[in-house]
């Protein structure tokens, strides 16, 4: 398992579910090396464990930093998953190798050790029941009822009531005046191949139009070079109180000017704005195929 450290990674399969479970590997590669290890052996009592976890912060470090060289981020919080698969099992092995000389003590740590083991299974589950609700929203690309935005946005924005409907909800963008600014949906339901057209419903509430760009890609192109030639991109202006644009996927499809855009594994939904005299603001009122 320890190449996997360097090696691979989560965007094997993209998507949060699979980074999740990704990630606790963390859990069960440093129980199995402490099985292996039986560091009992050499030592006992609080040096067992002070030194342990000494270890495993220099270790899990270590890791960190080397795996930011390597093109992927830095995760502390991968060291506190490290520090629990050695815990789990320092925490669990007296009671089970010596039934008969445990305390209170010793059970009330092997309980809090398997409570951070629960605790990172239940992110998971809370990961996966989120990922599940996605699946089954299509047509719709994003559902306007979540309070927060952030496990599918990247930007400055959030939930606001709509402003051209009542009793429904959009989302408030807020532009800034760097060379891009604006949101990504990058938690989207994947699968575009069933349907024809990508319908955007967007609100200025300013009296001058706002010009904005529209970026598409597919998985392909994110672990590529990024080039501006290899996925969709569009530029329109925005009038001054509420519009739909709709758009054929069959040119979202054949943006890429050398392959076909996989519209399986759509991976990343972009609206901009580049260099705005002054901070603006626009409402995104409707996201859906048809």
């Amino acid at each position: 398992m320890a190449p996997l450290f360097f090696m691979g990674g989560p965007d094997w399969l993209p998507g949060p579910l699979n980074t999740s479970v990704w990630n606790l590997g963390h859990i069960a590669f440093f129980a199995l090396l402490t099985l292996v290890l039986r560091p009992w052996r050499w030592l006992e009592g609080w040096r067992l464990w002070l030194a342990a976890t000494v270890i495993m912060l220099v270790a899990g470090a270590l890791i960190e930093a080397a795996q930011s060289q390597l093109g992927r981020d830095a995760d502390w919080r991968d060291v506190l998953r490290n520090l629990t698969g050695v815990w789990l099992i320092l925490a669990w092995q007296p009671l089970i190798g010596r039934p008969l000389r445990h305390n209170a003590l010793m059970i009330g740590v092997a309980a809090a050790t398997s409570l951070l083991v629960i605790v990172e299974l239940g992110a998971t589950g809370i990961v996966a029941a989120r990922q599940f609700e996605l699946s089954n929203q299509l047509p719709q690309l994003y559902n306007f009822d979540h309070e927060d935005p952030s496990p599918y946005w990247l930007g400055d924005l959030e939930p606001s009531p709509n402003p051209v409907q009542d009793d429904a909800k959009s989302l408030r963008i807020e532009l800034d005046t760097d060379r891009y600014s604006g949101a990504s949906l990058i938690n989207l339901p994947a699968d575009w191949r069933q349907y024809d057209t990508l319908r955007i419903s967007l609100f200025n509430p300013d009296p001058t139009p706002l010009p904005l760009t529209l970026r598409i890609n597919d998985l392909m192109h994110e672990h590529g070079d990024n080039a501006h030639s290899d996925r969709y991109n569009t530029s329109f202006t925005l009038a001054p109180g509420p519009h739909t644009l709709t758009l054929a996927l069959n040119d979202v499809r054949n943006a890429p000017s050398d392959r076909t855009m996989d519209m399986s594994r759509v991976h990343r939904l972009t609206l901009f704005a580049v260099r705005l005299p002054t901070p603006r603001t626009v409402y995104l009122l409707d996201l859906r195929l048809d």
